[in-house]
């Protein structure tokens, strides 16, 4: 039987805004808005829709969820001195967690959406709007009257070292768990879903408690040792949970001296139901479960110019990798890619690598994917 060409342009227009209303069709393809939610139910018994918000089996995003900043970077032209005005240079750029490892995941090819709050300034819009170039999805930001969008400052000393942040997130607590609860189509119809922990817990807990549900993947992303106080108790349905040693330690609630101290921490922390964990090491690379085993993986050596975004692009290589359609899940070789892409950053001064593109991180395009 030869498909109804209203069906055949109802499910294109869907393919290019699948967040576009039942109604809007109508208008758009003259049809009544009973004929539309026909040609809809019938996509969806193709599995060519797979349900709610027309999501697209072929482009399933990656949903990043918490900071999208303006950042600052002051770096000291010289050596620091303490208590007094130092000679430095100014830039800023897009920063903040999940915006950082959405624009990594958008350059390498893949579908990604943000979920993050911004302010009614210029900041906020002009964050959005850069998002959206790159073609990431901003439809399910808030936005928030009366607030400024969140800001991060970093001072650097000359060698590209971070000295001190300054970090005013405060609307990120406006992220609370009725938001996560209001975009649970969104979030159904992810591949994986990358949190950080700029997020409330209890809004962290409603992303676990979806994952679960769904059986969709959940990374978490620790952003300082203050913040894991936001961690859940019950870590069961966090696929993966990327921190470095201090944060660690913090979950924990106790030092870590050695690298054998951060392996039975890490084991504590699985038994809390996160299923693996990657411990961020900086030049000495990660360390990260796999099955009975923890696997230490060396950073490549690099020429720092500077650090900030290194960890996000880590992330966003691991979450990229877990993605692929190889049906490995094989986390070894994704913090292998994270460890390169890492590399790459360090070695730019910006945030995110301009030079990014889909096969920045193919197997045949680097030696780090291989055992």
């Amino acid at each position: 039987m030869t498909e109804s060409p209203k069906k055949q342009q109802l499910y294109e227009a869907i393919r290019a805004n699948p967040f576009i209303s039942q109604q809007d069709l109508a208008n758009q393809l003259g049809l009544s808005r009973s004929a539309v939610a026909g040609y809809i139910a019938g996509l969806i018994r193709e599995r060519k829709l797979l349900g709610r918000a027309y999501v697209l089996p072929d482009r399933r995003p990656v949903v990043c969820v918490g900071a999208a900043n303006l950042d600052r970077k002051l770096r000291s032209t010289a050596a620091i001195a303490l208590r007094t005005s130092n000679p430095a240079s100014q830039s800023e750029s897009f920063g903040g967690v999940a915006r950082n490892i959405a624009e990594n995941l958008a350059r390498l090819g893949t579908t990604a959406a943000l979920l993050t709050a911004i302010g009614a300034d210029s900041s906020g819009a002009a964050l959005l709007a850069h998002a959206e170039s790159l073609g990431i999805d901003v439809r399910g930001a808030l936005r928030l009257e009366g607030c400024c969008s969140g800001t991060y400052t970093a001072v650097l000393d000359r060698d590209g070292e971070m000295v001190v942040a300054l970090a005013d997130m405060a609307l990120y607590d406006r992220l609370e768990a009725a938001f996560i609860d209001a975009r649970q189509a969104q979030l159904a119809g992810a591949a994986l879903v990358v949190a950080d922990l700029n997020l409330p817990q209890d809004t962290v807990a409603a992303l676990a408690r979806q994952a679960r549900r769904n059986a969709t993947p959940l990374v978490v992303v620790a952003v300082s040792e203050p913040k894991m106080a936001r961690l859940p108790d019950d870590l069961s349905g966090v696929r993966l949970l990327i921190l470095n040693a201090g944060e660690l330690a913090a979950r924990v609630g106790r030092p870590l001296a050695d690298d054998a101290a951060i392996e039975a921490a890490m084991r504590d922390v699985q038994a809390q139901g996160a299923r693996d964990l990657v411990v961020t090491r900086g030049a000495r690379g990660v360390l990260v479960t796999a099955g009975d085993d923890v696997v230490d993986l060396p950073a490549p050596p690099v020429d720092v110019v500077d650090v900030t975004g290194a960890g996000d692009a880590f992330a966003a290589a691991v979450c990229w990798s877990l993605v692929q359609d190889d049906g490995t899940d094989d986390l070894v070789l994704a913090c292998r890619r994270g460890l390169h892409l890492s590399a790459l950053t360090l070695g730019v001064p910006e945030t995110v690598h301009p030079g990014l593109g889909p096969s920045s991180l193919a197997t045949e395009h680097h030696p780090l994917s291989q055992d």
